[in-house]
């Protein structure tokens, strides 16, 4: 089976929503999530050498390869299910300018969405979708 991890920032409701949607569109259940926080999400961190005190991204690892910000996003994007794919076609606007939207986003998500006091704990069904 494809390894198919989503690496997410446990104390974020931006990224704990995303979590829950990605989720929601992945009926053959491909992607595996972990917190940037927890055990399993610092040891894909060592393993690929990110840098844990300066991330302010979701990470997407993908086999033996990991990817960043709006380049993680479109290839998540790209797997779910539903009118999600065609987003991949934004992959064609440079990566700059994505990057810099996303970073506006990411370095705004606490002022906008609110920020949790702990990672998000699972439902009981959604737990085995998690390193």
């Amino acid at each position: 089976m494809e390894r198919l991890n989503i690496l997410f920032d446990g104390v974020c409701n931006l990224c704990s929503g995303f979590v829950v949607f990605t989720i929601k569109r992945d009926p053959g259940a491909k992607f595996k999530f972990a917190s940037l926080q927890s055990d399993e999400g610092e040891k894909l961190q060592k393993e690929f050498g990110i840098d844990p005190d300066n991330i302010k991204t979701m990470v997407l690892v993908e086999e033996d390869k990991y990817y960043i910000k709006s380049d993680a996003a479109l290839r998540i994007f790209k797997r779910l299910s539903g009118m999600w794919p065609a987003l991949y076609y934004l992959i064609y606007i440079p990566r700059p300018v994505r990057n810099f939207v996303y970073d506006l986003v990411a370095n705004n998500r606490y002022r906008w969405f609110g920020k949790k006091d702990q990672c998000m704990l699972p439902t009981p069904e959604l737990k085995k979708r998690f390193l």
